[in-house]
Protein backbone atom coordinates (compact mmCIF):
# COMPACT_ATOMS: atom_id res chain seq x y z
CA UNK A 1 0.00 0.00 0.00
CA UNK A 2 2.88 2.32 0.72
CA UNK A 3 4.08 2.15 -2.69
CA UNK A 4 0.86 2.55 -4.50
CA UNK A 5 1.21 6.07 -2.62
CA UNK A 6 4.70 6.93 -2.53
CA UNK A 7 6.21 6.31 -5.98
CA UNK A 8 2.92 8.17 -8.00
CA UNK A 9 4.12 10.98 -5.55
CA UNK A 10 7.86 10.62 -6.07
CA UNK A 11 6.81 10.40 -10.04
CA UNK A 12 4.97 13.30 -9.91
CA UNK A 13 7.94 15.34 -7.85
CA UNK A 14 10.29 14.72 -10.38
CA UNK A 15 8.24 15.26 -13.01
CA UNK A 16 6.98 18.65 -11.79
CA UNK A 17 10.82 19.26 -11.09
CA UNK A 18 11.60 18.96 -14.62
CA UNK A 19 8.74 21.03 -15.75
CA UNK A 20 10.05 24.07 -12.97
CA UNK A 21 13.85 23.55 -14.86
CA UNK A 22 12.91 23.54 -18.02
CA UNK A 23 10.69 26.81 -18.02
CA UNK A 24 13.69 28.41 -15.92
CA UNK A 25 16.23 27.36 -18.72
CA UNK A 26 13.49 28.71 -21.45
CA UNK A 27 14.04 31.50 -19.54
CA UNK A 28 17.55 31.58 -19.33
CA UNK A 29 18.06 30.76 -22.84
CA UNK A 30 16.03 33.56 -24.08
CA UNK A 31 13.74 31.21 -25.65
CA UNK A 32 10.27 32.07 -26.57
CA UNK A 33 7.51 30.95 -24.59
CA UNK A 34 5.41 29.66 -27.84
CA UNK A 35 7.09 28.82 -31.01
CA UNK A 36 3.79 29.75 -33.13
CA UNK A 37 3.20 26.37 -34.21
CA UNK A 38 0.82 25.88 -36.99
CA UNK A 39 -2.69 24.87 -36.32
CA UNK A 40 -2.13 21.38 -38.47
CA UNK A 41 1.33 20.58 -36.52
CA UNK A 42 -0.67 21.36 -32.90
CA UNK A 43 -3.51 18.70 -34.46
CA UNK A 44 -0.42 16.10 -34.79
CA UNK A 45 0.37 16.54 -30.88
CA UNK A 46 -3.78 15.49 -30.22
CA UNK A 47 -2.27 11.68 -32.57
CA UNK A 48 0.71 11.89 -31.00
CA UNK A 49 -0.89 11.98 -27.45
CA UNK A 50 -3.66 9.55 -28.55
CA UNK A 51 -0.72 7.22 -30.07
CA UNK A 52 1.28 7.36 -26.92
CA UNK A 53 -1.95 6.04 -24.58
CA UNK A 54 -2.46 2.80 -27.15
CA UNK A 55 1.23 2.36 -26.60
CA UNK A 56 1.08 2.90 -22.77
CA UNK A 57 -1.96 0.24 -22.80
CA UNK A 58 -0.08 -1.99 -24.87
CA UNK A 59 2.74 -1.88 -22.03
CA UNK A 60 -0.04 -2.26 -19.43
CA UNK A 61 -0.83 -5.29 -21.26
CA UNK A 62 2.78 -7.15 -20.72
CA UNK A 63 3.12 -5.16 -16.80
CA UNK A 64 0.48 -4.37 -14.78
CA UNK A 65 0.64 -0.61 -13.53
CA UNK A 66 0.38 -2.29 -9.92
CA UNK A 67 3.26 -4.63 -10.97
CA UNK A 68 5.57 -1.60 -12.14
CA UNK A 69 4.86 0.66 -8.86
CA UNK A 70 5.94 -1.82 -7.12
CA UNK A 71 9.01 -3.06 -8.48
CA UNK A 72 9.96 0.80 -8.49
CA UNK A 73 9.52 0.98 -5.07
CA UNK A 74 11.57 -1.40 -4.03
CA UNK A 75 14.62 -0.32 -6.28
CA UNK A 76 14.11 3.11 -4.71
CA UNK A 77 14.79 1.15 -1.35
CA UNK A 78 17.09 0.03 -2.43
CA UNK A 79 19.30 2.82 -3.98
CA UNK A 80 18.29 4.93 -1.09
CA UNK A 81 20.07 2.54 1.45
CA UNK A 82 23.22 2.16 -1.27
CA UNK A 83 23.07 -1.91 -2.09
CA UNK A 84 20.57 -2.05 -5.33
CA UNK A 85 22.41 -5.73 -5.77
CA UNK A 86 21.11 -6.89 -2.30
CA UNK A 87 19.02 -9.95 -2.88
CA UNK A 88 17.06 -9.47 0.09
CA UNK A 89 14.69 -7.28 -1.48
CA UNK A 90 14.60 -8.17 -4.99
CA UNK A 91 12.19 -7.37 -7.13
CA UNK A 92 10.60 -11.08 -8.30
CA UNK A 93 8.80 -10.37 -11.84
CA UNK A 94 9.74 -12.10 -14.44
CA UNK A 95 11.88 -10.74 -17.27
CA UNK A 96 9.91 -9.38 -19.84
CA UNK A 97 10.51 -9.13 -23.12
CA UNK A 98 7.79 -9.19 -25.59
CA UNK A 99 5.25 -6.36 -26.54
CA UNK A 100 6.63 -2.74 -26.01
CA UNK A 101 9.79 -4.72 -24.70
CA UNK A 102 10.75 -5.88 -28.11
CA UNK A 103 11.78 -2.29 -29.33
CA UNK A 104 12.40 -0.28 -25.64
CA UNK A 105 14.19 -1.50 -22.83
CA UNK A 106 12.24 1.05 -21.10
CA UNK A 107 8.59 2.13 -22.57
CA UNK A 108 7.67 3.68 -19.52
CA UNK A 109 10.00 6.15 -19.96
CA UNK A 110 9.63 6.46 -23.65
CA UNK A 111 5.83 6.69 -22.89
CA UNK A 112 6.53 9.72 -20.94
CA UNK A 113 8.94 11.91 -22.48
CA UNK A 114 6.39 10.98 -25.68
CA UNK A 115 3.33 12.35 -23.69
CA UNK A 116 5.09 15.37 -22.98
CA UNK A 117 6.12 16.23 -26.31
CA UNK A 118 2.30 15.20 -27.73
CA UNK A 119 1.47 18.10 -24.74
CA UNK A 120 3.82 20.64 -26.49
CA UNK A 121 2.54 20.01 -29.63
CA UNK A 122 -1.04 20.75 -28.55
CA UNK A 123 0.15 24.16 -26.09
CA UNK A 124 2.79 25.43 -27.96
CA UNK A 125 4.58 25.99 -24.47
CA UNK A 126 8.54 25.62 -24.88
CA UNK A 127 9.37 24.54 -22.33
CA UNK A 128 7.81 21.49 -22.36
CA UNK A 129 9.89 20.94 -25.22
CA UNK A 130 12.55 21.61 -23.13
CA UNK A 131 11.68 19.65 -20.09
CA UNK A 132 10.73 16.59 -22.54
CA UNK A 133 14.20 16.37 -23.85
CA UNK A 134 15.56 17.07 -19.89
CA UNK A 135 13.64 14.36 -18.82
CA UNK A 136 14.32 11.87 -21.61
CA UNK A 137 18.34 12.84 -21.12
CA UNK A 138 17.29 12.04 -17.34
CA UNK A 139 15.80 8.48 -17.74
CA UNK A 140 18.39 7.19 -20.47
CA UNK A 141 21.44 8.18 -18.35
CA UNK A 142 20.17 8.21 -14.52
CA UNK A 143 17.38 6.11 -13.79
CA UNK A 144 17.65 3.26 -16.24
CA UNK A 145 21.75 3.07 -15.56
CA UNK A 146 20.42 2.12 -12.01
CA UNK A 147 17.23 -0.25 -13.37
CA UNK A 148 19.81 -2.07 -15.42
CA UNK A 149 22.46 -2.85 -12.94
CA UNK A 150 19.35 -4.42 -10.76
CA UNK A 151 17.92 -6.22 -13.68
CA UNK A 152 21.58 -7.08 -14.83
CA UNK A 153 22.02 -8.64 -11.41
CA UNK A 154 18.68 -10.50 -11.01
CA UNK A 155 19.01 -12.15 -14.92
CA UNK A 156 22.38 -12.21 -15.83
CA UNK A 157 23.21 -13.00 -19.25
CA UNK A 158 19.70 -13.15 -20.36
CA UNK A 159 19.39 -9.93 -19.51
CA UNK A 160 23.02 -9.06 -21.30
CA UNK A 161 21.84 -10.45 -24.07
CA UNK A 162 18.51 -8.81 -24.20
CA UNK A 163 20.08 -5.35 -23.71
CA UNK A 164 22.63 -5.84 -26.44
CA UNK A 165 19.52 -6.20 -29.20
CA UNK A 166 17.28 -3.55 -27.83
CA UNK A 167 17.76 -0.31 -27.56
CA UNK A 168 17.25 1.75 -24.07
CA UNK A 169 14.85 4.08 -24.06
CA UNK A 170 14.06 5.47 -27.37
CA UNK A 171 12.52 2.63 -30.09
CA UNK A 172 13.83 1.40 -33.05
CA UNK A 173 17.56 3.12 -32.25
CA UNK A 174 20.15 1.17 -34.45
CA UNK A 175 22.67 -0.14 -32.08
CA UNK A 176 26.44 -0.38 -32.24
CA UNK A 177 28.48 -2.47 -32.34
CA UNK A 178 30.56 -3.00 -29.23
Amino acid sequence: MKAILLVPLIVFGVITVFFAFGYLLTLVLGMPFSLGLAIPIRLFGTLVLFSDFLFLGWLFKYRKPVDIIVSSYVTFLKVRRGDLLEKRLSRTEPLVIEGPYRYVRHPLYFGVVVIIIGWWLILDYSFLLVSAILLLLWFSFVVARFEEEELRAMFGERYEEYAKKVPRTIPFMKRGKK
